[in-house]
């Protein structure tokens, strides 16, 4: 089984960008705190493998962006991640947050990683405008209006958001919510504003 450590060093090797490690450690913490709120309903989890599968989803991605390319994000990052004996449904999971790769998202970790990658960065854009940068009094109203404002954080996909959610069978809101809490605590890491 793979470590979290061994998960972060592969991120490393292979991403130099802080703002995607940024969005690499926000996935993590939302898949984590999913993968805790699905346990806590009877859901089989391994953290393990969830926390993993959010760190290392884009870890290919500055290294070989073309997406639809066999040689491009996620493929050939999912040819990497099988190289190195992380499993496949991990690999599937992440196929699945790319549309473009016709992958089923069948299973619960694959949903919550589709769920969580595009929000996450919608989350992160809506911090960094602030002027004191803290997550701590963001609002779920804040995020929603800036949902609605198309010309904001254009790179985030309100489709996927929106679609993420339906799968999870969780309201925008809420998912918005559980979401903002599970980056709470990386505020002095990402953000630089402690608790």
């Amino acid at each position: 089984m793979k470590t979290r450590d061994d998960a972060w060093q592969l991120l490393n090797q292979y991403t130099k960008s802080q703002s995607l490690l940024n969005h690499a450690l926000s996935v993590e913490a939302c898949m984590r705190w999913y993968g805790e709120y699905f346990a806590k309903q009877g859901e089989e989890v391994d953290l393990e493998l969830w926390g993993n599968t959010g760190l290392l989803h884009d870890f290919d991605y500055e290294m070989f962006p073309e997406p639809v390319s066999p040689n491009g994000h996620p493929f050939k990052g999912c040819a990497i991640l099988a190289e190195n004996g992380y499993p496949e449904i991990m690999r599937r999971a992440i196929l699945g947050h790319a549309l473009y790769s016709n992958t089923p998202r069948d299973t619960l970790v694959a949903r919550t990683l589709f769920a969580v990658d595009e929000l996450s960065g919608l989350i992160t854009a809506s911090v960094l405008v602030r002027p004191d940068k803290s997550i701590f009094n963001l609002e779920v109203k804040s995020v929603m209006k800036k949902f609605k404002d198309k010309a904001f954080a254009r790179g985030c996909n309100r489709d996927d958001i929106r679609l993420g959610a339906e799968e999870l069978g969780i309201p925008l809101e809420q998912h918005t919510t559980n979401c903002i809490e599970a980056m709470k605590p990386l505020s002095q890491q990402i953000f630089g504003v402690a608790a």
